[in-house]
């Protein structure tokens, strides 16, 4: 039986962005497709590992409990991706991580899948979550303890 280490912790992005943090990532052989690209379908997974990643390490997780869930109870309203150009080998990258908004009961988080310093974008797009009450199943506000760690990833207004 092998064990895996566990998550390398996130940093800081490089090469210019000033905002959110990078998660490393790795892109196995059974990710490529028959072309032995990164098939488009693992960079949304990608980028939802290094999310879990990024807010396990804070202390926010899904245990099996909804009702215990607390801010992890949430569900996807909206994806947007575009690739840039192809990963056409395994090996070492990272997902560069950051909010765009982090409203009452929802928010919106950008993400770069990138080579491992950050220099090159792979692709990149937006997804918006809505915290949910387990019960009603209905938006519900995220806690303060969620929105304090979430401020240290919001990327500056324009």
């Amino acid at each position: 039986m092998t064990t895996q280490a566990p998550p390398t912790p996130a940093t800081p992005p490089a090469s210019g962005a000033e905002h959110g943090v990078l998660v490393p990532a790795v892109v196995h052989f059974d990710d490529l497709d028959a072309l032995g690209l990164l098939h488009n379908a693992r960079y949304p997974l990608m980028v939802e590992r290094a999310w879990v990643t990024y807010w396990q390490e804070r202390g926010f997780a899904f245990e099996g409990d909804w009702a215990a869930a607390g801010d992890a109870c949430n569900a996807v309203r909206e994806l947007r991706i575009g690739y840039e150009r192809p990963v056409d080998r395994t090996g070492d990258y990272a997902v560069h991580l950051w909010l765009e908004r982090l409203g009452r009961t929802g928010l919106t988080y950008g993400f770069r899948f990138c080579s491992a310093d950050g220099a090159e974008t792979y692709a990149q797009g937006s997804r918006v979550l809505v915290r949910l009450d387990p019960d009603t199943m209905r938006p519900a506000p995220w806690s303060e303890r969620f929105r304090a760690a979430g401020r240290a990833l919001l990327a500056p207004a324009e």
